[in-house]
């Protein structure tokens, strides 16, 4: 099975103070205080591409 993003983008969000705000749907949705704005984050995410597209709508600064 492929690696995952998951673990650690899910931590660096919470370390920024991003909040889950429901998990109904495709996509968990969560808020981030910077940005101010609800955005989604799939599950099982083995692109870097995609886990800094999550980190760029949450206005936190690139990691993978």
């Amino acid at each position: 099975m492929a690696a995952t993003y998951d673990r650690e983008l899910k931590r660096i969000l919470k370390d920024n103070n991003c909040e889950l705000v429901r998990t109904t749907g495709k996509h968990p949705v969560w808020f981030s205080p910077i940005s101010k704005i609800n955005f989604a984050v799939p599950n099982g995410i083995a692109s870097n591409h995609t886990a800094n597209v999550v980190l760029k709508n949450a206005g936190i600064a690139k990691a993978f």
